[in-house]
């Protein structure tokens, strides 16, 4: 009688497999992440390969493959690398099924464009393309089993192909349910294999959970080539997308969209949209810098008193321990009491922005929140704030500060040494007390 094959419970995070299911995963720590896995069937031993130097190794100079999207161009790096793994991970309607049937319409008008649709049905898939229209040369496969995607791909060799989405797919060699650890990671790695051997660039949709973080094993995220998060509140109109790993490009670059009746539309001057202040309490405005583009954002806070233990600091689009950091130096050096206040921080627009440039303008909303005084109108502003209450130069100013005279803004609050040329005034402090009399108005005087 055969031996049963032995059941391996892997973990979603990190890969760590074990022969018995564990709460807790000794390797990562991760709780609730270790799933059942049947083992893959034995092959036969593999034979030895000849080794190369990389002096031996010849390099074919291949361009990159122009999506038609500027703004997704823009995330990877220029372009589509050819035989390259791109994984989009999004929440549900969000819009990357759009964007994708976008770029594969644009690059059918030169080149042959696959997608191997696991969700919809080609009806469904053809009714979403009238709606965009030009996809018409875009040619579609409705199937979900790895090994016939693979087939079809290999004798195919398109040039792109979109699979929608690698959680669908399965194979008869995995024991387990599509969408498992063991089935999403069996399909990345047998489609990465196809891609390079036959020389088709692959993106790869995936579902994210509720952190926001691609759904399925860890090791997912390393197999591929290009990591990309679609972000955006699916009741707004603006999405931004993010490289979250690049190997042919930097992971700094944003691309931001407007979704509209035809599909995203790419917004090429962000700053217009997300930089705009009415000079109300509590708003500031912000030069960020993503990559190599410099991002007007309004910074919006909310100061209110509180009747709780340990008060509130809530950061939507911030890093929550940064605008902790920023509130406890306005305390200590600036003098503005928040010991006894909720503090709530929005940048305007969904945008998330990550870069210490950002600090000054975060600091400044807070501190008109807290006083009750607006900001000067026509006044911007970027810097690094110490722990020390100094203020540090941003990296790029000029680029800032040629962004900020582009929009028409009169004034510039900046560290104390920061050098720019350009269109507008530099207000110089050097340290955040000072910036912020200098960048605030005065406090209306109460009625008697």
């Amino acid at each position: 009688m055969a031996k049963a094959a032995a059941v391996h419970f892997t973990c979603a995070e990190c890969g760590y497999s074990t022969g018995r299911w564990l709460g807790r995963c000794p390797s990562c720590g991760s709780f609730g992440t270790l799933a059942e896995e049947a083992p893959l069937a034995a092959n036969g031993q593999a034979e030895a390969r000849p080794l190369l130097r990389l002096a031996e190794v010849e390099v074919e100079d291949a361009e990159r493959i122009a999506t038609g999207v500027p703004e997704l161009d823009r995330v990877l790096g220029g372009g589509l690398v050819p035989a390259s793994l791109v994984l989009v991970g999004g929440e549900p309607g969000v819009g990357k099924s759009t964007l994708l049937l976008m770029a594969l319409a644009a690059i059918s008008r030169d080149r042959r464009a696959l997608l191997v649709t696991g969700e919809e049905s080609t009806a469904q898939v053809k009714l979403r393309a009238a709606r965009l229209g030009g996809a018409e040369q875009v040619e579609i496969l409705a199937e979900t089993n790895l090994e016939a995607v693979c087939a079809t791909l290999e004798r195919e060799r398109p040039d792109v192909c979109v699979i929608d989405s690698v959680q669908t797919l399965y194979s008869a060699d995995v024991g387990s349910a599509p969408g498992s650890v063991g089935q999403v990671r069996e399909a990345a790695a047998r489609l990465l294999r196809v891609g390079k051997q036959s020389g088709v660039a692959l993106f790869l949709v995936g579902h994210v959970t509720k952190d926001g973080s691609v759904a399925g094993p860890r090791v997912l995220e390393h197999l591929v080539d290009c990591v990309l998060q679609f972000e955006g509140d699916r009741y707004h109109a603006h999405r931004v997308l993010r490289a979250a790993k690049n190997r042919f490009g930097s992971t700094n670059e944003l691309g931001v969209f407007e979704m509209t009746g035809t599909g995203l539309q790419g917004v090429p001057d962000p700053s217009a949209i997300f930089g705009r202040s009415a000079g109300e309490v509590g708003a500031a405005v912000a030069c960020a810098l993503e990559g190599t583009r410099p991002l007007l954002l309004e910074i919006q806070a909310l100061v209110s008193p509180t009747d709780l233990a340990m008060p509130r600091r809530v950061g939507t689009g911030v890093d929550p321990k940064r605008l902790a950091m920023i509130v406890a130096v306005l305390s200590r050096h600036a003098g503005i009491a928040l010991g006894s206040a909720d503090v709530f921080v929005n940048v305007a627009g969904g945008v998330r922005i990550d870069e210490p440039g950002a600090d000054l303008a975060v600091a400044l909303a807070i501190a008109s929140a807290a006083r009750g005084a607006p900001v000067r109108a026509g006044t911007a502003a970027f810097g690094e704030i110490g722990l020390t209450g100094r203020l540090r130069p941003a990296t790029q100013a000029e680029r800032r500060a040629q962004e900020c005279a582009k929009l028409g803004l009169a004034a510039v609050l900046v560290p104390a040494g920061t050098k720019a040329r350009a269109k507008v005034s530099l207000v110089e402090a050097d340290t955040l007390r000072r910036a912020i009399s200098a960048g605030l108005e005065e406090a209306p005087s109460k009625a008697a």
